[in-house]
C-alpha cells in the first residue's frame, strides 16, 4: 500500500463529492449520538447512510478492558480523537455538516461504549493528525490512515481494517470478472499515477507471461470519467480503493450500475489508529477494547452496514504495518 495520506485520495474524491451533497440532502446523521441515522430510503433502494444507531447502543461495557484504560481518560469520561472528516465511507459529514458519521466513526463510538467513555471528534487537516498527536493536543486519530513502518517510527498503531484495491464491474457482472486472473484480455480503467494503474500494470506483464491475452489499461484523469466507460461498456472493469469502490456501488444510479466483485482486497494494508509512542498503556487498552467488539460480532455488524465486511481484520493488531 502506498504511504501516501490515505489510499482515498484523488480516486475517491472526483467520484464521491460529484454526487455525495445531493445524497446526503436526502439523509441527516440521526439517533442521540450522531450515530449514523437517517431518513428511510425509498423501497427497495440501497442506503448510501445506514441506520447504526441500535448497532451502536447494543455495545455494551466490557469491565475487565475498561479497568485497563488509564486513570486520567477514566476519571475524564472522554477521549479526544482526530480525523479529517471528508472521506466517504470512512468519516464525514452527515446532510447538516456538522455530525461525524462513517464506519470508522461507528467503530469510534463502539470502543468508547467498551471503554465506558464518550469518544469527541475533532476535524483537521490530515497532515495535522500526527503533530496533534505527538504535541499531546488530542489523544488518538482515526483517519483511514495505513499503518506503515515509516509513521510507525512517529506514532504506534492499532489495526482496524484492511483496505487494498478492489475490482469494480457493471451491475450483474456481464463480463463475469471472478479475481485479478480473471482481467487478463479484458480492457480495465484505473486514475493516472495511482498504485491501481501500477498494480493493473503488473498483472497485464503475469497474463502475457502465462500465456494468456494481454490486459488492456486505459488510465484517465479522473474515477468519474472511468465510471462512464464502465457503464457505456467501453471497459469491463474499474481498479479502486475498497471503501470508496463499494460507497461508490451502493450510490451511483442509486445501486443500480455497479457492484464490487467479492474476495479479499489485493495489496491489502492495514489502517491504524494512532496513538502517541510514549502512551503505550492507552493504545494497548484501544487493542484491547477492538479485539472485544470483534469477537462479540460488534465489530463485524458495523462492516457490514456500511457495506465494507471484505476489509475486516481477524485481530486487533499492534503495529501490524509493513
Amino acid at each position: 500500500m502506498p504511504s501516501t495520506p490515505h489510499t482515498l485520495t484523488r480516486t475517491w474524491r472526483l467520484a464521491v463529492l460529484t454526487g455525495l451533497a445531493a445524497l446526503l440532502t436526502a439523509a441527516c446523521g440521526g439517533g442521540p449520538d450522531g450515530a449514523g441515522g437517517q431518513e428511510p430510503a425509498a423501497p427497495g433502494a440501497p442506503s448510501a447512510i445506514p441506520d447504526t444507531t441500535a448497532l451502536i447502543e447494543a455495545v455494551q461495557k466490557d469491565a475487565a478492558v475498561a479497568g485497563t484504560l488509564p486513570a486520567k481518560y477514566a476519571q475524564a469520561g472522554m477521549l479526544h480523537l482526530a480525523s479529517n472528516l471528508q472521506s466517504a465511507p470512512n468519516n464525514f459529514y452527515a446532510a447538516d455538516g456538522k455530525t461525524p458519521i462513517g464506519y470508522e466513526v461507528d467503530l469510534a463510538k463502539a470502543l468508547g461504549k467498551k471503554l465506558g467513555v464518550t469518544v469527541h471528534h475533532q476535524d483537521m487537516a490530515f497532515g495535522s493528525l500526527i503533530t496533534s498527536l505527538q504535541s499531546g493536543r488530542v489523544d488518538l486519530t482515526m483517519a483511514a490512515m495505513n499503518d506503515t513502518k515509516a509513521r510507525q517510527a512517529q506514532i504506534d498503531f492499532v489495526d482496524y481494517f484492511s483496505s487494498g484495491i478492489t475490482i469494480m464491474v457493471r451491475k450483474g457482472n456481464p463480463d463475469q470478472i471472478a479475481g485479478a486472473d480473471t482481467l487478463c484480455g479484458k480492457n480495465v480503467a484505473v486514475v493516472q499515477g495511482t498504485s491501481h494503474q501500477k498494480f493493473a500494470e503488473e498483472q497485464n506483464g503475469k497474463c502475457t507471461q502465462a500465456g494468456k491475452p494481454a490486459l488492456t489499461v486505459t488510465a484517465t484523469d479522473s474515477d468519474t470519467q472511468n465510471q462512464n466507460q464502465l457503464r457505456t461498456g467501453r471497459v469491463a472493469a474499474i481498479l479502486n480503493d475498497l471503501p470508496s469502490a463499494v460507497y461508490i456501488s451502493r450510490t451511483a444510479g442509486e445501486g443500480k450500475f455497479f457492484e464490487v466483485v467479492p474476495g479479499e482486497p489485493i495489496n491489502g494494508g492495514p489502517y491504524g489508529i494512532g496513538v502517541n509512542k510514549e502512551n503505550k498503556p492507552l493504545a494497548e487498552s484501544l487493542q484491547k477494547a477492538l479485539q472485544s467488539l470483534i469477537a462479540d460480532g460488534g465489530y463485524g455488524k458495523i462492516l457490514q452496514a456500511w457495506g465494507v465486511e471484505q476489509g475486516a481484520v481477524k485481530e486487533a493488531k499492534l503495529n501490524g504495518g509493513s
